[in-house]
């Protein structure tokens, strides 16, 4: 199988070096300045490690080398199986390199985007063969974390989703399936573990560090704040913001302030060595300031409470608007961005009764539509639904 990946930044990268040890033949396009020398050379970079530590043999190291290239003329991807688009999240961008690549490749190859927010509807809306198009969603550092969300359009051909399911699971990559809605199941889903620590952060309620460790010590590998600064206020509050917007402005997703002055200021997080931490003193900075942090355990506690809260209704949420089966949700949460447990289970272990009544104590405090229950939520508290595996056992209208 040939693969070409359009864009050699950190994500493509990554992808094409997943499908290079998968006995693919990988091609990379990118014609961004000094972009094709930096891929290569990570490339070659990580092999020598891998075989440092006795994870890849000088042999095996040559071989899969053999199988990538990398180049600036796009004509390098004719005859490929499969392209991936890794390039920026820019709906215009990505739409004219696609019409590009359309016009070098067979009309029964597969063309995916990489995209982490935008509608695959839309990119797919000037294409020639939209049948062959969907979301392939790799996480960040692809050939470390396992999940893939695969994402069909509303012209993708019925064996979309089984091809796609296939391959990833062959290359050693968990699938997961997600309807064409904003933000898919990871970042939907996980939006109120940064915008609510943020908002009680903004409400004085405890410190950055404070608030990190708290979430910390119910088995989060990272807190909010710490995260966001690691993936980078650029990144993070666009994300934010798309998500918001696509969902017709919906309270739930709205940005904070807060972000937005970080953004605007520059102060983007580690890679500008400041953001909700200063890392003036070296990269463990975060670390350091949450072991000094000194918090209540009642509060501590409330704090978990409310922020998972959210959480849990968001991942409700989906399941209701059919974006996912609760098996998917729990899965894509886990293995995506390693959520300790899924939030559906976490649901069930908390009791559906609780997170209600912190969700309606919530939104009768604030007024705020951000902490309105799902209506699946409501009917799994009354008795009138349950979450069976993979699906909802119950169907009902009001």
């Amino acid at each position: 199988m040939k693969v070409a990946v359009l864009g050699a930044g950190a994500m493509g990268t990554g992808i094409g070096q997943v499908a290079a040890q998968n006995s693919c033949q990988v091609v990379y396009y990118d014609s961004f300045p000094g972009a094709i020398d930096r891929s290569k050379s990570s490339i070659e970079k990580i092999f020598s490690r891998l075989v440092e530590k006795g994870r890849m043999s000088d042999d095996e190291r040559a071989s899969t080398l053999a199988l990538m290239k990398w180049s600036k003329d796009i004509s390098a991807i004719k005859g490929a199986d499969i392209v991936i688009e890794a390039v920026i999240e820019n709906l215009e961008v990505k739409k004219a390199l696609y019409a590009e690549a359309e016009a070098l490749i067979a009309e029964d190859s597969w063309l995916c985007t990489n995209t982490s927010s935008l509608s695959i509807a839309a990119l797919s809306s000037e294409l020639r063969h939209p049948q062959r198009f969907g979301g392939l969603h790799f996480f960040n550092p692809a050939p470390l974390m396992p999940l893939v969300e695969i994402v069909p359009g509303i012209q993708s051909n019925d064996d979309f989703a089984d091809t796609m399911e296939a391959l990833m699971a062959s290359w050693g990559k968990v699938p997961v399936l997600a309807k064409d809605t904003p933000g898919f199941i990871v970042n939907k889903v996980a939006r109120p573990f940064y915008s609510e620590a943020i908002k009680l952060y903004e409400e004085g309620v405890a410190s950055v560090a404070e608030i990190d460790a708290a979430v910390k010590s119910i088995g989060f590998r990272m807190g909010p704040f710490e995260l966001t600064d690691l993936i980078g206020h650029d990144v993070n509050y666009t994300v934010t913001e798309t998500v918001w917007g696509q969902f017709f402005y919906d309270p739930r997703f709205r940005p904070s302030i807060t972000q937005k002055r970080l953004k605007e200021a520059g102060l983007l997080g580690r890679k500008t060595g400041r953001g909700f931490y200063n890392y003036a003193s070296g990269m463990n900075a975060a670390a350091e300031a949450q072991n000094e942090a000194e918090i209540d355990p009642m509060l501590g506690e409330k704090i978990v409470e409310r922020i998972l809260c959210l959480i849990i209704n968001e991942a409700l949420d989906a399941v209701w608007q059919g974006i996912a089966s609760p098996e998917n949700v729990d899965l894509a949460m886990t293995k995506g961005v390693n959520y300790p447990k899924g939030p559906i289970q976490w649901g069930r272990e908390m009791g559906w009764d609780q997170v209600l009544e912190t969700l309606n104590r919530c939104h009768k405090h604030y007024g705020d539509d951000r902490y309105r229950p799902c209506p699946l939520l409501r009917h799994l508290n009354s008795g009138n639904a349950e979450l069976g595996e993979g699906q909802l056992t119950d169907n009902f209208m009001v």
